[in-house]
């Protein structure tokens, strides 16, 4: 059933969109007792920051303001759905395929976390600048009103999950044993997320081919983010991870922040960016299998 997760949990979100779309205000609680599972499971010891991170939170970040301004006079709608792609940190899921393409786990791992702190300050920045929440609504009243969800959100599982490791370590223990539970919440999320951006393309008044414009963005910079990863990754002998960090995004959370802060339809980006970014994956791991199969790679070597 795990392999057929995604497009069975896409494809409920999809046909039973009057029904989960009403389930909405439980994103942001899935999307934190996801991250305190998986930060939980993280050997903090093995948490190293090297400059390819920092080369790679740079590209996220400003990647993010970059394509918003280039796109911003084509399409508006196009341009926050492509910075939402861009800005939003990395999967929490991507260590698994990281590893089985042979990259370090554990580097992506560290990115993760860097990843989510760099959102979580430059959210809260640039939000109110891509989209302010009101024309009677100041920056630094935006600001607060963002950093006050945002920042929460994305750092405080890995703060609750050092607190547990050094001061309640039997219930530490035990939420270690709940890892399996972080794939099925990720589901539930998925269907909720889909139903959103179902409903989104049904309510909203825009024409088809602003819808197709987000999704083409939403392609393009998926392919570049892959690229650029691994381009960066490959200078630091870290080629597969730096891609997937770069490249493999929470799009659960994504679709959440393009709800709340930008346009609802923007979040149709986000929405196309699980297929994108999937169908990438799916060939990853399609070569990476048939290479060993080959003789071409040792399946046990990792990157370093």
């Amino acid at each position: 059933m795990k392999n057929w997760t995604l497009p069975l949990a896409m494809l409920a979100g999809g046909i039973g969109y009057p029904v989960f779309i009403h389930l909405s205000f439980l994103t942001p609680y899935l999307i934190f007792t996801m991250l305190l599972l998986t930060f939980c499971k993280v050997p903090f010891g093995d948490l190293r920051f090297k400059p390819v991170h920092f080369w790679l939170l740079l590209v996220q970040i400003g990647g993010a303001v970059l394509v918003y301004l280039l796109l911003k006079p084509l399409n508006i709608f196009a341009a926050e759905g492509a910075f939402i792609c861009v800005i939003a940190p990395t999967a929490t899921a991507a260590a698994v395929i990281t590893d089985k393409l042979g990259g370090s786990a554990a580097s992506l791992t560290s990115y993760t976390l860097l990843g989510n702190v760099g959102t979580a300050i430059a959210a809260p920045l640039l939000f109110p600048l891509v989209h302010p929440l009101g024309h009677d609504i100041g920056f630094w009243i935006s600001f607060f009103i963002i950093l006050k969800k945002v920042f929460p959100l994305l750092i405080c599982p890995f703060v609750a999950a050092m607190i547990l490791r050094r001061f309640l370590p039997a219930v530490h223990k035990q939420l270690t044993r709940y890892n399996e539970t972080a794939f099925y919440l990720w589901a539930v999320a998925l269907i909720v997320v889909m139903a959103q951006t179902v409903n989104t393309l049904v309510t909203e008044p825009e024409d088809g081919m602003t819808e197709i414009w987000i999704a083409l963005a939403a392609m393009i910079v998926c392919c570049l983010q892959f690229f650029i990863g691994k381009r960066i990754g490959s200078r630091y002998r870290e080629r597969i991870s730096g891609g997937q960090s770069l490249g493999q995004k929470n799009t659960i959370l994504a679709i959440w922040m393009a709800h709340v802060y930008m346009s609802p339809i923007s979040a149709i980006g986000a929405g196309s960016y699980v297929v994108w970014q999937n169908i990438i994956n799916s060939w990853q791991l399609w070569k990476q299998r048939k290479n060993e199969e080959a003789g071409l790679v040792d399946p046990h070597k990792k990157e370093t």
